[in-house]
């Protein structure tokens, strides 16, 4: 894991090359790019993006340009040598592709270098590089509607994105397709996925887990996050169900007992808005 680049960068190292998810912001995408090479002299070869947010794929441009796709020698899989430019590839879920580019005649918000070249709409998307499997499991309604966790399956390490965010509570982007319920979704995906230490419980082992944001995590972790966010639901639930308007939600402190390790009253991210967005999607599957 690569920190302190907007996002936390994931990467993977063999005798293929670099596998990356997620590249950072454009602000810190140099310093990504010279975190890894200290690291090898391999190239990288794919960046994977578990979203579009720009602290994700800001760096997939400088990324993709310090890098160079796997297919270099001509004709040897049907294509030229120079495909994609000879650079990384860049790979998402289809809607990441569609929020990252903008209709014709519209300003894109993000340079062409940057966008997705393959892209896939279907629940699961797996590659066998650097000598293990690696999965992409769409989650379709929790963060954003283009959410992507990577299991690393020999390294044993999950890629989670913004679905895991030890930092805050998880951003719910009902406006991109986000939702509670799929948020809580994807953290069960990620139980189901991370193995703990048992039954020597004392070892520092078992699955780890990278977040989109904060530290590195093992199941135990997970589940406990996943707790708090369930938690948080249902007394939200159950308080619409009763028939309460969002400010009398609010005011009733339904993330009460968890704010002081996650909650804020400043920034892109508060309490009340977490609120607002349980609220919103509570009742949407």
């Amino acid at each position: 894991m690569v920190a302190g680049a907007g996002a936390n960068v994931g990467v993977q190292i063999g005798e293929d090359g670099v596998v990356v998810v997620d590249a950072g912001t454009v602000a810190r995408a140099d310093a990504v790019v010279a975190a890894i090479k200290k690291l090898t002299a391999q190239p990288i070869r794919y960046i994977i993006d578990t979203s579009a947010d720009p602290d994700h794929v800001g760096g997939n441009e400088t990324l993709s340009k310090a890098g160079q796709t796997l297919f270099t020698a001509p004709g040897s899989i049907g294509v030229t040598g120079d495909f994609l430019g000879g650079v990384a590839s860049i790979l998402s879920a289809q809607k990441v592709l569609e929020r990252m580019t903008a209709p014709t005649g519209k300003t894109s918000p993000f340079p062409i270098g940057a966008t997705p070249t393959e892209t896939f709409d279907f629940p699961r998307k797996y590659m066998y590089l650097n000598g293990e499997g690696i999965e992409m499991l769409h989650q379709p309604a929790a963060h954003t509607d283009g959410d992507l966790v990577i299991f690393f399956r020999r390294s044993d390490v999950v890629v989670a994105g913004d679905v895991l965010d030890t930092t805050r509570f998880p951003v719910i982007d009902a406006g991109r397709g986000g939702s509670i319920n799929g948020e809580i979704a994807a953290l069960n995906r990620l139980v189901d996925l991370a193995i703990p230490s048992v039954p020597i419980v004392s070892r520092d082992a078992g699955t780890l887990v990278i977040p989109g944001h904060g530290r590195v995590c093992d199941q135990y972790d997970v589940a406990s996050y996943r707790d708090m966010v369930t938690v948080i639901r249902d007394r939200v639930r159950d308080l619409k169900k009763a028939g309460m308007t969002l400010n009398q939600v609010k005011a009733a402190s339904p993330a009460r007992g968890y704010t002081h390790r996650y909650g804020s009253d400043a920034g892109a991210w508060t309490t009340e808005k977490f609120v607002e967005a349980v609220y919103q999607t509570v009742e949407k599957p």
